[in-house]
């Protein structure tokens, strides 16, 4: 890999030409692939690995990222891709790949990196592992003490949970499920013959096994192979390899046909463990025949199969990046709460510091807490009538949900809409929906066809003056696990126009309606995309006119190609344009003729970028909406999104100044995408101050919209 001084990416395999005076937007040549693009933010997480500036267990952390980052993927991304093709169905994108082409370009663009993790990992991040106290042995590197203990610990701890799985003609090959380590296992009985077993490494244990000293470890599954002739008493142990399966898990709801979508998604979770296989990793020192066997019974093809150097299923070096060892991790840090929310001593003071003003709260930097402290405040003051919120991934111990059940108890109306289709948090939501349907709280799935992604939280309260509705609306999730590791962005306000939005957007969610006009909120799938539309081209008509146009998007994905077909036009006429992507980006920046006017850069730093912000300059008079919305066709087509504006000149005054400035000059986790396809990772030009975003703003806190100025 590159030097992360230099280009450090490999150029997406979209040819490309200089366009000619006739401009077809739609031509493929102006849109990288999705799917390509997302591997190359996998690959800027694989980067952070090798960054020495950061501390050694947060490499070993970013490692463990990656891993994760590439199971979901394939997980989802690439079985669609196969039912695709399976299905004789070629949807082609923007880009004019068909299934099989991107399929192609996937294995060759992931070997080499999933190779390149295990290089860091034992040549460079090992040694310094070793140098700082911590060795992960192998199991033929101990000596005669440790295997004793370890052998009492594998009869007393490991044994009685494991399960050997024969395969003869008597017993069929055993289901392997979903994500599962396992070990191959060829035994030969006393006549001689080979005998093949399958071990499920299992996972209610722990992956890597302390010694003695809690300095050194060893993995789970080499103290496991280390023991087999306890698991196979007659016969000999001739060799064990590991092995990993991935699945498909998308699943797949006809909610129009389904009676009961909790049932029907609880049946689908248990149905994910058994869906076609997309991923075969084995061990790259697994003899041909062991291989050839797994291959033929999990139904795959040579190309679905990924030969590494173990450990396999790097997703469990989490537990070494866990390790108590705080020299070796980022130095921790005490969020800020703005001014105007501390020493709150009753529920009615954070009403009264929202009716004094629009409260911003910038996550990670600044604390969860008052958000918790709005919701709870709800469900304790007397004066609260109602409580509605939408709930999409909350974490599985939610101090949400327990003050939404505190609210219940206290005689509040409370409705809540669970969005049970929260990919992969499916289980926990099912979980939080149970129980707050046995408290008797209204809990509503949501619309069908589409997911609930917005955030919002609506208070009503009984007041001198009337009633008056109270608002929290985020970019981000209600968790406060998430919000203490994800950039996002929440607003609190009491502003009656958009609290009247806020609850018909609910009228909308819990009964019958088709309202698409709000007086603040911009609400997906209906009307979202025709506004976002709208704003960009008023700022084409003000680069025009002479009124200097300029637009500064920050998201997670940029891929709906009509808003790329928009932004292109708008480059054309000379709109000054800026996009801070962390992830996918179908956009082609500086093209000649189309997109030369367009910046793109991705941050990846020690928080996940999280936070969506649509910047319109207005000729002056700037517009700033935040939201829950990256411009991708299922944000705008198929899910229920918000995003809301900001009213209150102070606070966009910080966001344009404190958030975006600063992210637009990072110079040492930024990277500038190329009209090829390559990310160039910025430093800092000679005499030009270091620019992390993140760290500046760790430095200097929003306070509730009223922080310091970026100033160089």
């Amino acid at each position: 890999m590159a030097s992360i001084d230099t280009l450090t990416s490999v150029a997406l395999p979209v040819s490309f030409q200089a366009p000619a005076a006739e401009i077809d937007l739609k031509d493929p040549s102006l849109y990288f692939n999705r799917e390509l693009s997302w591997i190359e933010f996998n690959r800027r997480v694989l980067e952070e690995a090798q960054d020495r500036h950061h501390p050694l267990l947060e490499r070993v952390k970013f490692l463990a990222i990656f891993s994760s980052n590439l199971d979901e993927f394939f997980m989802i991304r690439v079985s669609g891709l196969k039912d695709q093709l399976a299905a004789g169905v070629v949807n082609v994108p923007p880009d004019g790949m068909t299934p099989a082409q991107q399929l192609q370009r996937i294995r060759a663009m992931i070997l080499p990196m999933m190779q390149e993790q295990r290089h860091i990992f034992h040549q460079e991040i090992m040694p310094e592992l070793e140098a700082a106290g911590i060795r992960i042995h192998r199991y033929h590197e101990l000596g005669d003490a440790d295997c004793d203990r370890l052998r009492i610990y594998f009869q007393n701890e490991i044994l009685p949970v494991l399960t050997p799985l024969a395969f003869d003609p008597g017993r069929p090959f055993p289901h392997i499920s979903n994500l599962s380590l396992n070990l191959g296992v060829i035994v030969r009985d006393a006549k001689g013959e080979h005998h093949f077993s399958r071990i499920k490494v299992p996972t209610s244990l722990p992956r890597l096994i302390p010694l003695e000293d809690d300095r050194r470890y060893i993995w789970l599954e080499d103290v496991i192979a280390g023991n087999l002739d306890s698991l196979f008493p007659g016969y000999d142990v001739v060799e064990a390899y590991s092995f990993r399966v991935l699945r498909d898990a998308d699943l797949e709801i006809q909610e129009d046909e389904a009676p009961d979508l909790l049932e029907t998604i609880e049946q689908g979770l248990h149905l994910r463990q058994f869906g076609p296989v997309v991923r075969l990793v084995v061990d790259e020192a697994m003899p041909q025949s062991m291989v050839e066997l797994l291959r033929k019974n999990l139904e795959v093809s040579e190309d679905d199969i990924y030969p590494l150097k173990p450990p396999l299923g790097m997703s469990g070096l989490w537990e070494l990046a866990r390790l108590n060892r705080p020299e070796l991790r980022d130095p921790p840090f005490v969020p800020a709460v703005p001014p105007m929310l501390r020493d709150l001593k009753t529920a009615e003071d954070i009403f009264a510091a929202i009716r004094k003003q629009d409260i911003l709260l910038h996550h990670p930097y600044d604390s969860f807490g008052p958000v918790l402290d709005f919701i709870k405040a709800g469900a304790t003051d007397p004066n609260v009538l109602a409580i509605k919120q939408t709930l999409y991934r909350v974490g599985r111990n939610s101090p949400v949900v327990r003050a939404l059940l505190e609210a219940q108890r206290n005689g509040k109306q409370v409705a809540v809409l669970v969005e049970l289709k929260a990919r992969f948090d499916e289980e926990s939501n099912i979980g939080w929906a149970r129980a707050l349907e046995a408290a008797g709280v209204h809990v509503v799935y949501g619309l069908v066809g589409l997911k609930t992604h917005s955030k919002i939280t609506l208070i009503v309260r009984k007041e001198p003056t009337g009633l008056r509705r109270y608002l929290h609306l985020a970019t981000g999730n209600y968790n406060p696990i998430t919000a203490g590791i994800y950039t996002d962005l929440g607003l609190l306000t009491c502003d009656p126009d958009m609290a009247a939005d806020a609850t018909e957007l609910f009228n909308t969610l819990t009964g019958y309606s088709t309202q698409t006009y709000y007086r603040s909120l911009v609400a997906a799938p209906r009307g979202m995309r025709e506004r976002i539309e709208d704003l960009i081209e008023r700022e084409i008509e003000h680069q025009l006119a002479g009124r200097a146009g300029q637009l500064i998007f920050k998201m997670n994905a940029l891929v709906d190609d009509r808003l790329i077909r928009k932004l292109y036009q708008a480059s054309q006429a000379g709109v000054q344009i800026d996009l801070i992507v962390r992830g996918i980006c179908c956009l082609r920046p500086g093209v000649p003729g189309v997109s030369e006017n367009i910046r793109v850069i991705s941050i990846v730093g020690r928080f996940l970028e999280h936070s969506r912000i649509y910047y319109f300059h207005n000729a002056g008079a700037p517009e700033i909406y935040l939201g829950s919305a990256d411009l991708m066709p299922r944000n705008l087509d198929r899910r229920v999104e918000v995003i809301f504006p900001i009213k209150d000149p102070a606070i966009r005054a910080y966001i344009r100044g404190a958030i975006l400035e600063v992210e637009l000059r990072n110079n040492t986790k930024a990277r500038v995408l190329q009209p090829d396809g390559s990310y160039v990772r910025r430093v800092p030009r000679p005499g030009e101050p270091i620019i992390d975003s993140q760290t500046w703003l760790l430095n200097h806190p929003a306070q509730g919209g009223h922080g310091a100025l970026f100033e160089v």
